[in-house]
């Protein structure tokens, strides 16, 4: 049997780390790595980043989620910033890179599969704001839009007032805007403890009557 094939008759996913890998694949620890660094070779593995890896496109059992992969990729990290304002439809336009709000300091991954970007934001109020997304047998976390864009205001220390840029700078409609529930916003605020983000806020709520 073939590597790949055995990989796809005993690992769940398309996607996996050595560790994983190693709970379903008899042998030692160099015997691992040398069939792993052969499939690499032979394009029938893509290595996402050192120790993680998915099966090349023909061999997949179903197509790959991005954030899924993100989530794998480095962690612990939450789909955020544009990545998490285009997939609830709030910004136009697709992204170039997947950007998401991480703990751990700021990284950048690149593979066959894309660009993913971590920003390094407090840890403090990580999973305010963040949804548990489930996709198949596996999940990601998802920024909701105004978690998103408390994110890109923080790490971007823009001195926003209020709901004008984001309708020139992001491009959101202003009629989304009109939806905004004013406890979700004071959650939020509560949890940043940031004089940009309170200043930000106050004109947000001003603009939108809340």
């Amino acid at each position: 049997m073939r590597f790949i094939d055995y990989i796809r008759d005993s690992v769940p996913y398309d996607s996996f780390s050595v560790t994983e890998l190693a709970t379903f694949l008899r042998g030692s620890k160099a015997s691992r790595y040398g069939l792993i660094k052969r499939a690499v070779a032979d394009r029938q593995l893509i290595s996402l980043r050192r120790g993680l890896y998915c099966l090349s496109e023909r061999d997949r059992r179903y197509p790959l989620n991005l954030f899924v992969i993100a989530q794998k990729i480095y962690g612990p990290s939450a789909i955020s910033f544009e990545s998490a304002l285009s997939y609830h439809g709030w910004i136009p336009e697709a992204v170039y890179s997947i950007a998401s709000a991480a703990t751990k300091r700021s990284r950048r991954f690149e593979n066959n599969l894309g660009v993913f970007d971590y920003v390094r934001v407090s840890p403090s109020p990580f999973f305010t704001g963040i949804d548990r997304i489930i996709s198949g047998k596996e999940f990601f976390f998802m920024a909701r839009p105004w978690r998103a864009i408390l994110d890109i205001v923080l790490t971007r220390k823009y001195e926003w007032k209020g709901i004008h840029p984001l309708l020139e700078s992001l491009r959101i409609e202003k009629n989304v805007l009109f939806d905004t529930d004013r406890l979700e916003l004071e959650a939020l605020e509560k949890r940043y403890h940031s004089l940009r983000l309170s200043r930000f806020l106050n004109g947000v709520r001003k603009d939108l009557k809340l």
